[in-house]
């Protein structure tokens, strides 16, 4: 087991990477300093609940809990403010108290929900993460939960760190590749912001990575984890240098909100954001090689770098300016300076990022 801890003071937690660590989810529980008295509240999806959630409750009941579930609907639809209510109406009937906890078993969207039902609840509860995705990776760590508004992702949230991330990897097993591919988006791209060997490390170990090989994966798991761990120790709230962990969002929010969040997955989105990213740095005077290097490392890993032709650029646009990155009249890109450095930049022009969106859209995109 591969075990990371973030540095928070009072709010630190433990990220515990391994396979079969769901048999042991009631020592977790204890350890993470959930009573037994106290109802436990799973989240999950109808995609993942069918495969873990029976084994889950059964593991927590033979510790001797109490357990209640709410299952989603899977995707990014689900979190809504609709959904929320309902999660926390199961709550309520339930009767969780002060020391209950929501365990959150599922990919990013699931963790966001379930985490903001517990930031929530009898204003705020226990929370532990059991992500099941790749992409949940980035997602688990760092205490943003939140729910989508219509008109902007992520826009209704908090930051509520959990008391324990546990990943176990035999989770991953039954992803489809797909998935795979979008959950590795952010997996290089916390090599992209921070590290620049474990970025090529990424694309030299790309068919492995795909193929889901335990020792590759496990490996950028806990490097991926482990850069953003140090983020966030650093800048908890995002007044500073947290925001580097946007690469590639500011674009990529606006493709999921314009494709009404089911065209592209998250990762996919967020790949495209990447590519966009680079080519404004080219723009800006960075040396091309920087987007040449991030569109081979993306395409590596099967990911999306361009835009299908019938995106609207006036729409997406639109979008960017609802994007909590978009303050006093001003655009702000992570913009990256080389493999491995990003440069937090205030002031972008719009015109500049509409030429962008021109360019990632001229080659068309079969996606």
């Amino acid at each position: 087991m591969r075990s990371i801890r973030v540095e928070l003071g009072e709010r630190s937690y433990p990220i515990h990477i391994g396979s079969g660590l769901l048999a042991k989810i009631g020592e977790r529980c204890a350890e993470a300093g959930f009573p037994v008295r106290s109802p436990l509240l799973i989240v999950s999806d109808s995609e993942v609940a069918p495969r873990y959630l029976p084994a889950l409750e059964a593991a927590l009941q033979d510790y001797g809990y109490t357990v209640v579930h709410h299952i989603i609907a899977a995707g990014e639809a689900s979190k809504s403010l609709a959904v929320y209510e309902e999660v926390m109406t199961t709550a309520i009937q339930a009767g969780l108290d002060r020391r209950s906890a929501v365990l959150a078993l599922g990919g990013g969207v699931v963790g966001d929900l379930a985490g903001f039902v517990a930031a929530t609840y009898m204003r705020g509860i226990g929370f532990l993460q059991i992500p099941t995705t790749i992409l949940a990776h980035d997602s688990s760590v760092g205490g943003k939960v939140a729910v989508n508004h219509p008109l902007a992702k992520n826009m209704i949230g908090a930051f509520y760190q959990p008391s324990m991330v546990l990943y176990d990897l035999d989770t991953l097993n039954t992803l489809p590749a797909r998935q795979v591919s979008s959950g590795l988006a952010e997996v290089v791209k916390h090599g992209l912001i921070l590290d620049r060997d474990f970025a090529y490390w990424c694309r030299e170990h790309a068919e492995g990575l795909l193929a889901l090989n335990l020792e590759d994966l496990g490996y950028a798991l806990e490097r991926g984890c482990a850069i953003k761990a140090d983020v966030i120790s650093g800048d908890e709230r995002e007044y500073g240098q947290r925001a580097i962990l946007n690469l590639g969002h500011t674009i990529g929010h606006a493709i999921e909100a314009v494709g009404g969040y089911g065209v592209f997955l998250h990762g996919e989105a967020i790949a495209i954001g990447m590519a966009g990213s680079a080519l404004l740095a080219v723009k800006l005077g960075r040396d091309q090689s920087i987007y040449n290097e991030t569109v081979s490392m993306l395409t590596s890993l099967g990911l999306p770098v361009t835009l299908p032709a019938q995106y609207s650029e006036d729409e997406l646009m639109e979008a960017m300016m609802h994007d909590k990155k978009f303050k006093e009249g001003r655009m702000t890109f992570i913009v990256p300076d080389g493999i491995g450095a990003v440069s937090i930049v205030d002031d972008v022009q719009a015109s500049l990022v509409r030429e962008v969106i021109a360019q990632l859209k001229k080659e068309g995109s079969p996606w």
